[in-house]
């Protein structure tokens, strides 16, 4: 069995990945075939129904990468299905409250730690009998830190038992800031939030993950961040799209 994310991140290891927005299993195996530490399904705000999610999460498993799904939201129902389903880390949006925490906690573990539901069809076929008993070792509970009142109660949220990382969703937490959507580094009201994450996670002993891109990584990572989206598949499709019709025409322009 290979080292889980939550081991990693306890000796303090930087975890890389990317975001899949598309709905299609060999976009998402390319990307876990890219080397990345870990590869989301995004059922929140991607394009993907639960078959698909599945079938995305079966494709990572025939790579090294760890299958994370971001629910839609706090609701034990889809948390369980994508647990169910091979997910091995749950990002859940929206999480205001240390109550709001537990929830997703009770949602993602097995009692004694939670009160999910025992039926894992299909991860059971991939990882055998065992998994009962090694699956709340496994699974990262993953709550994203969004809103005022989720800043307000950060430090609350990071103490819940069970917690393994706080989320720092960039574009929702600006908006709730004042600030356009997005990396607002060097804005007071932005950086204080981020330090304030970092800071109730460090106190708590978890770990700090955000949405990110190649540019601003690299800072999150000074920052202490320790589970870090680098790209999504359709910025780096449209990138790398956009960058080969460029050449293409500016290599014919050279030829008139």
């Amino acid at each position: 069995m290979t080292t889980t994310l939550k081991a990693r991140w306890a000796m303090d290891e930087v975890t890389l990945g990317a975001w899949c927005m598309i709905p299609e299993p060999l976009t998402a195996e390319a990307l876990g075939r890219a080397g990345f530490d870990w590869v989301l399904v995004d059922m929140q705000h991607g394009c993907m129904d639960y078959e698909t999610a599945l079938n995305m999460i079966r494709a990572i498993d025939t790579t090294a990468a760890t299958p994370i799904v971001r629910v839609p939201w706090n609701d034990p129902g889809i948390i369980g299905r994508a647990l169910d389903a091979g997910a091995l880390g749950i990002v859940i949006p929206m999480i205001q409250t240390p109550d709001d925490a537990k929830r997703a906690v009770d949602a993602c573990l097995y009692p004694p730690k939670g009160r999910r539901s025992f039926g894992p069809v299909r991860v059971g076929m991939r990882d055998g009998p065992g998994y009962f008993m090694e699956a709340n070792e496994r699974i990262a509970v993953i709550p994203m830190i969004e809103t005022p009142e989720a800043l307000a109660n950060v430090e609350a949220i990071a103490a819940v038992p069970g917690v393994d990382a706080l989320f720092v969703g960039p574009f929702d937490l600006s908006i709730a800031l004042g600030l356009p959507p997005g990396d607002n580094d060097g804005k007071p009201a932005f950086d204080a939030a981020i330090a304030k994450v970092s800071a109730a996670a460090r106190s708590a002993n978890i770990a700090t993950a955000v949405l990110s891109n190649a540019k601003v990584a690299p800072l999150r990572i000074e920052q202490g961040f320790r589970m870090i989206s680098t790209t999504t598949d359709i910025n780096a499709l449209s990138m790398a799209a956009r960058s080969d019709l460029e050449a293409v025409k500016a290599a014919t322009q050279k030829g008139k």
